[in-house]
């Protein structure tokens, strides 16, 4: 019964797959339809069967049909040459994991399939089978019938730290017997056709906002404009590149539906045929993938997303996976049976120099969220902002609190002050000239002028404006303000259009990044708060001797004679949305932090 499922659908899928590929030839037919009227009226001519009336209406229908045929014969090669997307990934070559080699090729040849043509890693968590086959590589293997390259093998970095080896085999037998159906030349045939479309409309996409972003970066006066192409011959091929992105797109609809069922029948023939594979760990395998999906995507958000904003990478985002989810069974008793494998080999273990692989890994994940070029970080104090192009810099975990935590909580500090400083200027036009005595050596308050009011870089001056309503909604108000200016003025920094596929590597030059994870829009209060608790953190750190620590759940957090305050949270947000400054100020006491202290800021 098996074996007979397997060959229902495989049958389905290669239908859908002769499904797909109908579509083609009934394109090509239309467009020959000109050209067989134009040939038929001719032999009806040159019969006698139409008189010397239907010449004109021979050669309009040649004319017609001549038109047709150069404009199909040009847009079919468009598709053909467009260059199909490429997954970034690191690959994985042979020598550099020999033992993940084996395994791959032993769950090949145990479910009977050709073996991957190669192995690849990539951030996310997920694994899937990929071509990586340019139009020129094509014709090589489209004479030799029935040759077809095996696909790569794409592999979720997270998986090979955080599953065992039985369970990672488990994982990877359904994907990798779909090598069996990708080698059916009526499947490869109507996939590399997808992909051609696909390409293809996406680069008239990109030709026909190229025009326009020129426009708008010129018009903003940014060196972007630079960046977007603006040939004479560039921009006289845009008219033709979005007719034949139409094409592209009405065919991809007219099949979309097949490639469906198609994509359907390959996935359901594949996992049918790995359950004679490591069928039993497969349920245990699934439980680790959303497991590792979890941590990873707390990690991105709580930890390396604060790092990538200063233009940090964390070196070992993989190892931390691991960490933050054995940290995840020590508090939730609902995993800690996932704790206990730990003990088993790791699949890591299948890597030459596992720290390498993952430093890569944790490099394109970077430039995948964030871009080739890093954000802009604030100068730290006493130095000059960097010149010259912008370069990644790492961070190991044992740094991170200093270089990043740290970081963090001056930069929202100064933002604050600065904030308010701006609030004050604007309800005081004509301060009277007033100051505090700052120590010797300490740093002047951003934009402070002499003749502007201000009471120093304190807690204590935060504090007493906080007491009112009116003052606490004018400082938020300012801080979302400026948060904004800094993430337009960071976008702007960005690419503003895809110049071509992306490519292994991650290298300059590469398509505008997929973006930062998106995050919920914050109320101004709570924008006030965060900002608040950077300044509490920087006044512990400052008088009360606390430091900056790591936490794998919850990113920076503040260390107090060594331990985690979990009071802190409430008292801030109590003052930044009630005004209720009592509970922040005994903390603060019971700390041993002093308001009254000029902070230390960037």
């Amino acid at each position: 019964m098996l074996v007979l499922g397997q060959q229902e659908e495989a049958v389905s899928a290669r239908a859908h797959a002769l499904a797909v590929l109908r579509v083609r030839n009934t394109a090509l037919g239309i467009a020959l339809l000109p050209a067989a009227c134009a040939v038929l009226l001719f032999a009806a001519r040159g019969t006698g069967l139409l008189g010397s009336a239907w010449q004109p209406v021979c050669w309009a229908v040649t004319a017609v049909a001549c038109a047709t045929l150069a404009a199909a014969a040009a847009a079919a090669a468009t598709i053909a040459r467009a260059e199909p997307a490429v997954s970034p990934t690191v690959p994985l070559e042979e020598r550099e994991a020999p033992d993940l080699h084996n395994l791959v090729r032993d769950v090949a040849d145990r479910l009977g399939v050709p073996a991957p043509s190669a192995i690849a890693l990539t951030p996310d968590c997920d694994s899937w089978l990929e071509e990586r086959h340019t139009p020129a590589d094509r014709p090589v293997y489209a004479r030799i019938p029935g040759e077809h390259p095996a696909p790569v093998l794409v592999i979720g970095s997270p998986f090979l730290w955080w599953m065992r080896v039985a369970e990672l085999r488990a994982l990877l037998a359904p994907v990798v017997a779909g090598t069996g159906p990708s080698a059916h030349p009526d499947i490869a045939a109507a996939r590399r056709l997808a992909r051609s479309l696909d390409a293809a409309v996406a680069r008239a996409e990109r030709a026909r906002r190229t025009p326009r972003a020129h426009s708008a970066a010129k018009q903003e006066g940014t060196p972007r404009a630079a960046e977007v192409p603006r040939s004479a011959a560039g921009l006289l091929a845009v008219p033709f590149l979005r007719a034949a992105g139409a094409l592209a797109r009405t065919l991809l609809r007219a099949a979309a539906g097949h490639l469906a069922e198609m994509e359907r029948g390959v996935a359901a023939a594949s996992s049918q045929r790995a359950q004679s594979v490591d069928y039993g760990l497969r349920t245990v395998a699934q439980e680790q993938v959303g497991l590792a999906y979890a941590g990873w995507d707390r990690l991105l958000t709580k930890v390396a997303l604060p790092a990538w904003r200063l233009g940090r990478w964390p070196t070992r985002l993989d190892a931390g996976v691991v960490a933050a989810l054995t940290e995840l069974s020590r508090r939730d008793r609902l995993a800690e049976g996932f704790a206990s494998r730990l003990g088993e080999r790791p699949a890591c273990d299948l890597l030459e120099e596992p720290g390498e692989v993952d430093a890569a890994v944790s490099l394109l994940a970077a430039r995948l969220f964030v871009g080739a070029r890093p954000p802009v970080a604030p100068p730290l104090q006493g130095t000059e902002p960097e010149e010259g192009p912008r370069q990644w810099s790492p961070v190991a975990w044992h740094a991170y609190p200093e270089e990043v935590a740290a970081r963090i909580w001056r930069t929202g500090a100064a933002r604050l002050f600065d904030a308010l400083d701006m609030a004050e200027q604007t309800a005081e036009p004509e301060p009277a000239p007033r100051t505090l005595p700052l120590p010797a050596g300490a740093p002047l308050p951003l934009g402070s002028l002499p003749d502007r009011t201000w009471c120093g870089p304190t807690l204590a001056c935060v504090l007493d404006r906080l007491g009112s309503p009116d003052a606490r909604s004018a400082l938020a108000a300012r801080l979302a303000a400026l948060q904004h200016q800094e993430e337009a003025r960071a976008e702007s920094q960005q690419p503003l259009l895809d110049e071509g596929p992306l490519l292994p590597g991650g290298v300059e030059g590469q398509p505008a990044p997929m973006g930062l994870p998106l995050e919920p829009p914050r109320a101004e209060q709570e924008l006030l708060a965060d900002h608040l608790h950077s300044a509490v953190c920087c006044a512990a750190v400052d008088t009360a001797g606390a430091s900056p620590g790591l936490d794998w759940l919850d990113g920076p957090v503040l260390l107090v004679a060594g331990e985690r305050d979990t009071a802190l949270s409430g008292a801030v947000r109590a003052a930044a949305e009630y005004g209720e400054t009592g509970p922040l100020r005994e903390w603060l006491a019971a700390a041993g932090v002093r308001p009254d202290k000029p902070l230390r800021l960037l």
